[in-house]
């Protein structure tokens, strides 16, 4: 591509306000650049994800769909689709649903939900583990256990106090790779009203602490329905930006409402 000029949003989603939620950019192409082009772009943008689409010609979605961090692709993203549904949804007002293919997540959906989206998302059941290694490295607090499934690793708190506590060793974390630590707890006491409360780490991804993490919300919603013993329940991040998710799940599926706020819009050159 030779001095080529795309669409180019940047989304803050999970947020009903501007600067809050989680930051990410939303590139519109025609057709695929090369991979380095790709994680080049993630890594000027300095978002925890930018997201990029091309018109899916095959007939199973409307859109391809991959996410790039700074410093790596990743498998699943979940802001950063919201944020791509925000972008085609708002150019079509009559349209009420957009899809995506993905190349490790499946077919992904956006929809409208009244004035916000729903995305949908395959569940991420976790089950039972062990981290001692990690724990300590998260910061005070004792987790009462530890769920785990390819790379996400959700430690559970008996309150969300410990989890705004938490104060990890970002560079020791990194030595484990690509894998989210979530911590999580009731939102008992917590100032959002949310039924639960969660921080994300993911700093082997390039993003220390995420602001908005739909893909840990995929795991975070199978293991509070079995607990809460109900398929629907709100969640809060409690990341520095602050994020809000209404959370359900449907069989094999999470459906993750929120909000989203266009900040900037304008066109990206291509070298």
């Amino acid at each position: 591509m030779s001095d080529s000029r795309v669409p180019y949003f940047h989304v803050d989603a999970f947020t009903a306000r501007a600067l809050g939620g989680n930051q990410a950019a939303v590139m519109m192409l025609e057709a695929w650049p090369d991979d380095a082009t790709l994680q080049a772009i993630g890594a000027e943008n300095m978002f925890a994800e930018t997201a990029f689409l091309v018109p899916d010609h095959t007939g199973s979605a409307d859109f391809e769909l991959r996410w790039f961090t700074p410093a790596v692709e990743v498998a699943m993203c979940g802001h950063a689709t919201l944020a791509s549904g925000h972008v085609v949804l708002a150019q079509d007002p009559m349209r009420g649903r957009v899809t995506f293919a993905t190349r490790k997540a499946g077919i992904l959906e956006v929809a409208r939900d009244g004035a916000r989206y729903v995305l949908s998302l395959p569940a991420v059941p976790t089950a039972p583990g062990a981290f001692d290694e990690a724990v300590p490295l998260l910061g005070p607090g004792q987790p009462t256990e530890v769920w785990q499934c390819d790379g996400y690793n959700l430690f559970h708190y008996a309150t969300a106090a410990e989890v705004l506590a938490l104060a990890p060793d970002f560079k020791a974390l990194l030595a484990f790779g690509d894998v989210q630590f979530i911590a999580t707890a009731t939102g008992a006491g917590h100032t959002s009203g949310a039924d639960i409360v969660s921080r994300v780490f993911v700093p082997g991804g390039g993003i220390d602490e995420d602001a908005a993490t739909g893909s840990a919300h995929a795991a975070l919603t199978p293991f509070w329905a079995a607990r809460f013993g109900r398929n629907t329940f709100s969640a809060h991040q409690a990341s520095a930006r602050g994020a809000d998710f209404a959370c359900r799940l449907e069989g094999d599926r999470v459906l993750l409402g929120g909000d989203c706020v266009t900040v900037v819009e304008g066109l990206f050159r291509l070298p």
